[in-house]
């Protein structure tokens, strides 16, 4: 895949740059338009994965390009965010537009009448105990 962003290499591999250079804050917010509320609603911490198996022309789009590739590995909403360096609101519009398009499969968390899940709570307490 060719894309003339310096984050990807020479091989094709998604690269993270170091905070060095900065984000813009007008540019991720016109890309989706000034849209800032997806058109489905689902939670940061929902996984997201590349529902195509043929790499797609996505040079129109250097960010659905960037989230095609992170997704090829599972990933959240919230990492998937952070690893771009694109506001959180932004990045769901983007995997919304996509998941409508067929690009990519969103994996909500399955929440029982509004109460937690008990095991995500007992993997997030375990998690931070671990830090």
């Amino acid at each position: 895949m060719q894309v003339s962003d310096p984050r990807w290499n020479t091989g094709g591999d998604w690269q993270p740059q170091p905070h060095s250079e900065p984000a813009s804050p007008v540019r991720p917010y016109a890309v989706t338009g000034g849209r800032t509320a997806p058109r489905v609603k689902f939670a940061m911490e929902a996984l997201v994965s590349s529902a195509t198996v043929e790499p797609r022309d996505l040079s129109h789009m250097p960010e659905y390009a960037a989230i095609s590739q992170l997704c090829r590995s599972v990933r959240s909403v919230a990492e998937i965010s952070a690893l771009l360096r694109i506001p959180l609101g932004v990045v769901r519009v983007l995997i919304s537009d996509m998941a409508t398009e067929g690009l990519v499969r969103v994996h909500q968390p399955q929440l029982d009448a509004g109460k937690p899940d008990i095991n995500l709570l007992e993997r997030v307490l375990s998690g931070l105990r671990r830090l």
